[in-house]
């Protein structure tokens, strides 16, 4: 006989949404357990390199969890802030042990390895999941169920149907590092070469150099052109490579830099194959781009690539069909709702595989209400993380890390008010 598990609050996906979940209601005295695919917490922020957490305007809502995550983090030299007074960036490695910590001095019971392959319910509740490792089966049986999986696998093991407004996703990248990197070489042939400080800047935090710089293949007056050109020319990169290439320093890490790129080519989802050979050609592309930054960035001359990502960098998958669907006019439009899961003003940050086809769009100022995360259709099931109930645009404003965080917080302290009232 299978064995139950019994909690409060079960959360599925430990991301920075299902952590932030877990974390803040297991803190707060709900029995809460939390059930990863990975051997790792952290998701897209760890295993998938993606750092720093962009910065965006919070208000100060729902934001325990980030700040808790920061703290932690400085205790490991696992965090800076950068010139920008953002505090977001981590080391992704190191990220890991944080998590760990942060979460079992919360009490919360941490599942690895383990994937979500059933669902029971009845009449409009999630009754209880089944999940399964390579080694054994068991169910988890809880009051309340949140889907922080980012694909929104719960929703689709309960039948559920998705919100389409787009038929073809953004572009999802690969994600790398290279390590034995001069930074201060690099600082000085980056800033005499690209004098535009909205695109490559640095500075310096707890006695560390860091940096940041980007091209891309849109026609915007890139600086780090020339560049990128003598490599097509010399036959170094593809053309694609060039699509998107955007560099950062790591806390704690004098000689590493992180690469959020290259760019995987559009694929089918729906093909496993052609997924599949997508990113084969994607970690190709990750050699090329090693190659062309050793050749033509001073700094990077004795460098190698030390980690590839264990997750693709996917930026739009599943959105629920919620309560209330957040859309991009009520983005444009926002008010303060009563019940705010977030403040936020990041961007409407939409990336294309063709060329000036990308949407960088600043908003102002807009809140998630609530009710974008809570089930159409189930009393107890909630969405958080890029899975929420919006469309392809206001995801793409709050699929960044911080959102997420904050969305995970907001349903922890819903089911906590909950059961508090019961």
């Amino acid at each position: 006989m299978t064995k139950t598990y019994k909690y409060d609050f079960l959360v599925t996906g430990g991301g920075s949404a299902g952590c932030a979940a877990a974390y803040i209601a297991s803190k707060y005295g709900i029995k809460t357990c939390l059930v990863e695919k990975n051997n790792y917490l952290g998701g897209l922020m760890t295993g998938g390199l993606v750092i720093p957490v962009m910065k965006s305007d919070s208000s100060n809502i729902n934001v325990e969890f980030y700040n808790d995550l920061i703290s932690y983090a400085k205790k490991y030299n696992a965090q800076i802030e950068y010139f920008d007074k953002n505090k977001g960036w981590f080391n992704p490695v190191v990220l890991k042990i944080v998590l760990d910590e942060m979460l079992k001095n919360a009490g919360v019971d941490i599942f690895f390895e383990m994937y979500p392959d059933r669902v029971k319910k009845n009449n409009g509740l999630i009754k209880k999941i089944r999940f399964s490792s390579n080694l054994l089966s068991l169910y988890i049986e809880a009051k309340y169920y949140l889907d922080s999986t980012g694909d929104s696998k719960i929703f689709k093991l309960a039948g559920e149907k998705f919100f389409e407004n787009n038929k073809k996703k953004q572009a999802s990248s690969l994600r790398f590092i290279m390590d034995n990197v001069n930074i201060d070489e690099l600082k000085d042939f980056l800033i005499q070469f690209d004098g535009n400080r909205d695109v490559t800047n640095y500075c310096y935090s707890n006695n560390e150099l860091h940096l940041t710089s980007a091209y891309t293949w849109d026609n915007k007056g890139w600086n780090l052109k020339p560049l990128f050109d003598k490599g097509l020319n010399d036959g170094i990169i593809t053309p694609f490579d060039t699509s998107y290439f955007q560099i950062f320093t790591i806390a704690g890490a004098n000689s590493s830099v992180a690469f959020n790129c290259p760019r995987l080519r559009d694929y089918n989802a729906d093909d496993p194959i052609d997924y599949s050979n997508a990113l084969i050609e994607a970690r190709s592309a990750v050699y090329r781009v090693a190659n062309f930054v050793k050749k033509y960035f001073k700094g990077f001359e004795n460098a190698y690539i030390s980690q590839i990502a264990d997750m693709t960098g996917i930026r739009e998958t599943n959105k629920i069909i919620a309560k209330k669907q957040f859309l991009k006019e009520m983005l444009l439009n926002s008010k303060l709702p009563a019940n705010p899961v977030l403040s936020a003003d990041y961007p409407i940050d939409i990336h294309s595989n063709n060329k000036n086809c990308s949407t960088l769009k600043k908003t102002g100022k807009y809140y998630l209400e609530f009710d974008s995360l809570i089930s159409k259709n189930y009393k107890n099931l909630f969405a958080a993380g890029r899975n929420f109930g919006g469309d392809s645009y206001t995801q793409s404003c709050l699929r960044i890390q911080s959102s997420c965080m904050s969305m995970g917080e907001a349903v922890a302290k819903h089911v906590r008010l909950i059961i508090k009232n019961c």
